[in-house]
């Protein structure tokens, strides 16, 4: 038995993402993370790691996660396929009838989202083309050659070139959108198609469904009608009604051209009657193809007309001197989406705009202003007799003396490839950093040639030095900090591994994730 899941299938998928990661019921955050790749591979930054599907990688993703960006509902929209338009270059038409058995030319795709049928233009305008200028010497369409810059609402030629192309304006992209969403390999659609006000107009031009545009000539017949006569009001017969073409015969008795002249309505399927239009059919009858526009017309449906079953994520990662959780100095090699993380401590849904998913520590004692931690070196502190807890250095601010750091467990007992380590050198408990260690313990941290203690008469997320204030991005409490997200929780639905980047205090990064349903 045979069957497929339809193109419209992914279309309803991506809408139903939108709804959900723009519904206030949820919470949806990009993260980025990883700042020790060379660690799991020492070709990471040539050649990354595809990224692994199972639920334990997704709890090295979450230990190794640095910070979160929330996702607004302004920065997720379904996106379609990039395709520039540019003088010279043979575009596919749309046509209702492409598949593996009828392909598209001249690009040779077996189903229309494949074909190269739409093109947007240097003014960011968008147009699908309904006529590529195929005829009979021309079954693969010609060059396009006159830019489509027009907004009428009814289709037609973009210059007078003769190149033969007819096209139809459908949309503008606004410039906050082309910030956010235009990428090289794609451009976003308007949201709420269906509602819009400003859209209306392209929308409500579609008018009735099944309305005909488009007639082409595969064969020009021989001996037709009267040599260069043109004929009117031809009828157009199929299961819809009131459709009427115009015929042009030429000089060799041939069809020369047919255009709509009525579009009718409630076409599936349709042909040119000749000789209910009263037009002689000679001695071989011409061929025709009559293309069925799309349900409601063209113009109705954007998602559907061009085939958005694709979803671009955007997220601004950028330095914050109140919210400093993207932290600076050290690498990042990984990117991805977590949907509905929880707040740290707490069953309800991370809400802030950012948050931290590193534990961190705020130093004190002679030396901490010049002190140097090794970005990626071990930390330790001793918080009982023969137990120790260990982490990674992320970064250290020698003004605030904050120590960010995360822990995981190639720290205790196992290898970043998951494999056992038999004889770890802290034993295979994942202890935390505490401000009250037990009898012999101490509040010391130590990092390579540098020890300093725990400021455990410190608690809240600022602090003031030489008269300024210099904000934490988390709260600590006796000078130890949680993260800001609890682990574990949520659906990580989306990864990413990179070559490392070493973020500096005046970068910005744009973050674009494509989810293809």
């Amino acid at each position: 038995m045979s069957a497929i899941i339809t193109d419209q299938l992914r279309i309803l998928n991506a809408k139903n993402f939108v709804s959900a990661a723009t519904s206030d019921a949820n919470s949806y955050y990009a993260f980025v993370g990883l700042p020790n790749a060379t660690d799991y591979s020492s070709t990471w930054d040539v050649t990354p790691p595809a990224p692994k599907d199972s639920f334990d990688q997704e709890d090295d993703y979450w230990d190794t996660m640095i910070a979160l960006k929330k996702i607004s509902s302004g920065d997720v929209k379904q996106v379609v396929k990039k395709n520039v338009w540019s003088s010279g270059t043979t575009y596919d038409m749309y046509r209702h009838d492409i598949s593996r058995t009828n392909t598209s030319k001249p690009s040779g795709a077996t189903n229309l989202y494949n074909a190269n049928y739409y093109v947007v233009n240097e003014d960011y305008k968008v147009y699908i083309c309904l006529n590529n200028g195929v005829d009979p010497e021309n079954p693969s369409g010609k060059p396009s050659l006159d830019q489509p810059t027009f907004t009428d609402l009814e289709p037609r030629p973009a210059g007078d070139s003769g190149d033969g192309y007819i096209w139809k304006y459908l949309y503008t992209i606004k410039p906050s959108e082309i910030v956010k969403f235009d990428s090289t390999n794609f451009i976003p659609v308007p949201s709420d198609w269906e509602i819009s006000t400003e859209n209306a107009s392209v929308r409500n031009n579609a008018a009735t469904s099944g309305q005909l545009k488009i007639v082409t000539v595969t064969n020009r017949g021989v001996g037709l009608g009267t040599a260069n006569r043109t004929y009117t009001r031809v009828p157009i017969k199929g299961d819809g009604s009131g459709a009427e073409a115009t015929v042009v015969i030429n000089n060799d008795s041939k069809v020369e051209s047919v255009t709509i002249s009525n579009g009718g309505s409630n076409y599936t399927y349709g042909t040119v009657d000749l000789v209910s239009g009263g037009v002689p059919t000679g001695s071989t009858s011409p061929v025709f193809n009559v293309i069925i526009p799309p349900q409601g017309g063209h113009g109705a449906d954007i998602y559907r007309e061009l085939g958005a079953y694709s979803v671009l994520v955007y997220s601004r990662i950028e330095n914050d001197i109140e919210n400093p959780d993207f932290i600076t100095g050290n690498q990042i090699a990984r990117v991805g989406i977590v949907e509905n993380p929880e707040s740290f401590g707490a069953s309800s849904l991370l809400s802030s705009d950012k948050a931290s998913a590193l534990y961190a520590l705020k130093l004190t004692g002679t030396g901490y202003s010049t002190a140097s931690f090794t970005a990626d070196s071990r930390i330790t502190q001793t918080i009982g007799v023969g137990s120790t807890a260990v982490g990674r250095v992320v970064s250290y601010d020698s003004t605030t003396g904050v120590l960010k750091y995360w822990q995981d467990r190639s720290l205790v007992g196992f290898n970043t490839d998951g494999s056992q380590n038999a004889s770890p050198t802290y034993g295979f408990n994942l202890n935390r950093f505490t401000a009250s260690p037990g009898t012999g313990g101490s509040v010391n941290i130590i990092g390579g040639s540098v020890t300093l203690g725990i400021d455990t008469n410190f608690t809240g997320v600022s602090t003031s030095i030489n008269s300024r204030t210099y904000y934490l991005g988390q709260t600590f409490t006796n000078g130890v900090s949680n993260p800001e997200v609890k682990k574990y929780s949520g659906n990580i639905i989306y990864v990413d591994n990179r070559p490392s980047i070493t973020r500096s205090a005046n970068q910005k990064e744009d973050i674009k994730v494509i989810l293809q349903f």
